[in-house]
């Protein structure tokens, strides 16, 4: 390609010398972006949006958060990096931060750059600890796209790269709007769900199983809310069979629920802990996993062979030590459960009540979903399972054309907007998607 890119617009660089990823590379169109602040994103022509996604459902803080932002520059003034191998303040007092919001016996916290490596690290820390090899995980989930965190994925993005030899066994989790178990309740849901569960492991031999790993909130595979004393059923196995218990709380942690993390709402005590996202909304790469002590004292005295050039970068464990304190003084935790009570689930619900094509509306704090459906009678799906259809296009498009940026898989839309979102911000996007999906109601050929 020539040197001589003046003549081109910037969306033409971008498409020319950028590989996106999960694109077919001569069909994305990327929104080209200048600024952002708050919940509000502006693209380069100007056009300001209202971000519903907090992009990949991690700038729980909002854009731009003033004292996060100084604290990467403190932090790049001091040290911008480090080997690991060595001791940095940012670095424990990230560590300290997380453990304090973390589960009773939690211990220490490994850093990764992101919720992919989290996962791998999990895993890797399950089958040295417990000297096994399988691993089982949901078929509705997402658990990263490196070699073992992608065929622990339940969705169709596993199927490219699964090579059926990973040790990774499959199994249907509790959803009682779409049930795999023929429910027609939350409590019987539940129990046949957790009879599937420990009736896979004794077929797979409890003794080759290392871990359950678990979203404790399903995210991109469509928010579903584990029904009560399913995620207690699920602990309750892992203890009688000697199963560690991964909660992958990358998306669902750090405010998100309305909680610091989702699986605080369901009384239960994983061992280990993916995190991710939320840590430090994104502002630079960060992730890790929060270990029990049991699990810390197998490695007391035997190495873990595992490290990353990056683990705990100084920038990134700054910006997450100002991000947590942000959430403590700035009551953002409590918002988002507040903004979900009071203004997404009544106003959403609302919607659902207006437009047909919404099936049904899930989700709690800032992490809600719309199963979209072409008959509310069949519940079948506006696009079919793993792809997305002519009426899921035009519908994203439409939210853009109301200023609207939202996150879309398959059928759904999320509803996943900034945890510091005010109630008038979270109308006027609730607004916005209305007038979104009067566009999309032609699609519904039911009654």
């Amino acid at each position: 390609m020539s040197n001589d890119r003046s003549a081109l617009t910037s969306l033409e660089r971008e498409k020319a010398s950028v590989f996106h990823s999960w694109s077919a590379q001569s069909t994305i169109n990327p929104l080209m972006i200048r600024d952002a602040k708050g919940v509000y994103v502006t693209g380069e022509d100007g056009t300001t949006y209202l971000d519903f996604s907090s992009q990949l459902v991690n700038t729980n803080i909002g854009h731009q958060h003033p004292s996060v932002v100084k604290a990467i520059q403190d932090q790049a003034g001091v040290l911008c990096t480090i080997a690991p191998q060595h001791g940095y303040e940012s670095r424990y007092r990230a560590a300290e931060l997380i453990l304090d919001h973390s589960f009773e016996g939690a211990s220490k916290v490994f850093f990764t750059n992101g919720g992919t490596e989290a996962v791998e690290h999990a895993v890797r820390m399950a089958r040295l600890h417990t000297g096994r090899h399988k691993v089982l995980a949901a078929y509705r989930s997402y658990h990263g796209a490196t070699s073992t965190s992608i065929n622990l994925t339940g969705d169709p993005r596993r199927w490219p790269s699964d090579n059926g030899s990973a040790g990774v066994v499959h199994f249907f989790g509790p959803f009682l709007y779409r049930s795999a178990f023929h429910a027609i309740s939350e409590p019987e849901e539940c129990a046949r769900a957790l009879e599937s569960l420990e009736n896979t492991i004794r077929f797979e031999g409890p003794a080759t199983i290392a871990a359950i790993i678990l979203e404790s909130i399903p995210g991109t595979a469509g928010i579903m809310i584990p029904p009560p004393g399913y995620l207690k059923g699920v602990r309750e196995i892992c203890d009688r069979y000697g199963i560690v218990y991964i909660a992958d709380e990358v998306m669902s942690g750090f405010g998100r629920t309305g909680s610091w993390f989702a699986y605080d709402q369901h009384g239960v005590r994983p061992d280990l802990v993916t995190f991710a996202k939320g840590v430090n909304s994104g502002y630079v790469p960060l992730g890790g996993v929060v270990i029990n002590e049991a699990i810390c004292a197998t490695f007391a005295d035997r190495v873990y062979p595992g490290g990353l050039t990056y683990s705990g970068h100084p920038l990134a464990c700054a910006s997450a030590v100002a991000t947590i304190e942000a959430m403590q003084d700035e009551g953002i935790v409590e918002n988002a459960k507040r903004i979900g009570d009071d203004v997404l689930r009544p106003g959403l619900e609302a919607l659902a009540q207006k437009h047909r094509i919404i099936g049904e509306v899930r989700g709690l704090g800032v992490f809600f979903a719309l199963d979209l459906v072409s008959d509310r009678a069949t519940k079948e799906p506006l696009a079919p399972y793993g792809q997305s259809s002519p009426a899921m296009n035009e519908l994203v498009a439409e939210c853009r054309a109301q200023g609207l940026l939202i996150f879309a898989n398959f059928h759904r839309l999320h509803v996943v907007p900034p945890c510091t979102i005010t109630d008038e911000e979270a109308r006027e996007g609730l607004e916005r998607l209305d007038r979104a999906l009067s566009v999309a109601d032609k699609s519904y050929l039911g009654r």
